[in-house]
C-alpha cells in the first residue's frame, strides 16, 4: 500500500491569554508537539491518549480546520499545509470528518435527506433533484438506514441512526480520507460495536482510509491496522495493533493497555490494576525532557534532560520514545 498521507514534525499552537496580565500576555499551549507518521491508502490509524493529548487538534490540523506552527501535511504527493482556502477546497471533498456528538453535528432544521445531500450540492452542483436524492437513497442504504425515512428530522432519529447519518453523510461523496474523531464515545456499548462493523465494511468496499481517534483501547483494537499513542501533544509510541498489545513498550502504553475492563466479574475485581499515579501536567506549562517522566515508575534523572528520539525496536514496525524501553 502506499502512503496516503505523511506527517512530518507537525507542530500546532495556540496563544492563551494569561490571566490579570497588564499589558496582556500570552502563553503558548503547544497541542501538537513535533509529530511524525504516515498513513497508508485503505489503513485505518487508531489514535489513543487521555483527554487533552492532542488528538482531536491532530486531525483538525490534517483537515485544515486549525493552522499549523510548523511542519508539513502531505496528502497524495502533495504539501498542502500551505495551501490557501481557495486552493484546499477541491481536496475537501477527498477529506471528511465523522464527529463524536452524533446529534449535535447535525442541522435539526434540515431532514436527514437534506444533511446528508448537502455535500453533493457544494461539490456536484449539476446533478438534477432526481439524481441527487437516488444518491441519499443508495448511501442510506449502505449505512443501514431506510430510504423512506428521508424526510424525518434528526430528533426523531437514537444516537446510533444519527451518528449513521453523520457517516452517510461523510461517505456520499467516496472520500478517501475520514478523521473519525472518537465516533462511537458517545454511544451505547452494543450500539458502538455495530457502527466499528459498518466503518469496516465500508473501508473494504471503498478502500477509505481512516484516523480512528479515541480514547477506548478496545474499540481501537478491533478497528485499527496501526496505533499511535500520544500523551500530552507527542507522539510517544507508534505499531501495529497486535504488537502493541502483546509488547507495548512504552510505560504509559503500557498503563492504558493495563486499563483496559475485563468482561469478567470476578476477574475485574480481582485483578491488581495499577493506577497511573498524579494528574496529566499542564500542556501550557510542560514537564522537561519526556513528559511523561513525572508520572512514571521509571523515570530516572535522564528523562528530565531531552526528550527521548522517536526510535525503533526489537519488534519490527515498532516506535518508541522512551529512555527506559528495553528495562
Amino acid at each position: 500500500m502506499t502512503d496516503l498521507l505523511t506527517i512530518a514534525n507537525l507542530n500546532v499552537e495556540f496563544e492563551i491569554k494569561r490571566k490579570g496580565s497588564f499589558p496582556t500576555k500570552y502563553d503558548i499551549l503547544r497541542a501538537v508537539n513535533d509529530v511524525s507518521f504516515s498513513l497508508k491508502a485503505g489503513e485505518t490509524l487508531g489514535v489513543v491518549g487521555e483527554s487533552g493529548c492532542g488528538k482531536s487538534t491532530l486531525g483538525r490540523a490534517i483537515l485544515r480546520l486549525v493552522p499549523k506552527a510548523s511542519g508539513t501535511i502531505v496528502y497524495q504527493g502533495r504539501e498542502i499545509g500551505d495551501l490557501t482556502e481557495r486552493q484546499v477546497r477541491p481536496l475537501r471533498r477527498e477529506m471528511q470528518i465523522i464527529f463524536q456528538d452524533p446529534l449535535a453535528s447535525l442541522n435539526p432544521r434540515m431532514t436527514i435527506g437534506d444533511i446528508i445531500a448537502e455535500p453533493l450540492l457544494t461539490f456536484e452542483p449539476n446533478l438534477s433533484t432526481a439524481e441527487r436524492k437516488e444518491r441519499v437513497k443508495q448511501i442510506m442504504d449502505k449505512v443501514g438506514l431506510r430510504p423512506e425515512v428521508i424526510n424525518r428530522y434528526p430528533h426523531e432519529f437514537s444516537g446510533g441512526q444519527c451518528q449513521r447519518i453523520g457517516i452517510a453523510r461523510a461517505m456520499i461523496l467516496n472520500p478517501k480520507l475520514v478523521i473519525c474523531d472518537e465516533p462511537v464515545s458517545a454511544l451505547d456499548v452494543s450500539i458502538q460495536a455495530q457502527i466499528i462493523n459498518l466503518l469496516m465494511k465500508l473501508q473494504k468496499e471503498t478502500g477509505v482510509s481512516f484516523l480512528f481517534i479515541s480514547h477506548d483501547l478496545s474499540v481501537v483494537r478491533h478497528i485499527s491496522h496501526r496505533i499511535a499513542v500520544f500523551y500530552l501533544g507527542r507522539l510517544i509510541e507508534l505499531a501495529d495493533r497486535d504488537d502493541l498489545y502483546a509488547h507495548p513498550k512504552h510505560p504509559y502504553t503500557k498503563a492504558l493497555i493495563a486499563a483496559i475492563p475485563i468482561p469478567d466479574p470476578v476477574k475485574e475485581k480481582n485483578r491488581d490494576q495499577k493506577i497511573l499515579p498524579g494528574d496529566l501536567p499542564s500542556p501550557i506549562n510542560p514537564p522537561s525532557g519526556c513528559p511523561f517522566r513525572t508520572r512514571c515508575p521509571k523515570a530516572t534523572d535522564i528523562c528530565a534532560g531531552e526528550m527521548p528520539k522517536f526510535e525503533a525496536t526489537t519488534t519490527p514496525n515498532q516506535w518508541v520514545a522512551c529512555y527506559h524501553w528495553k528495562d
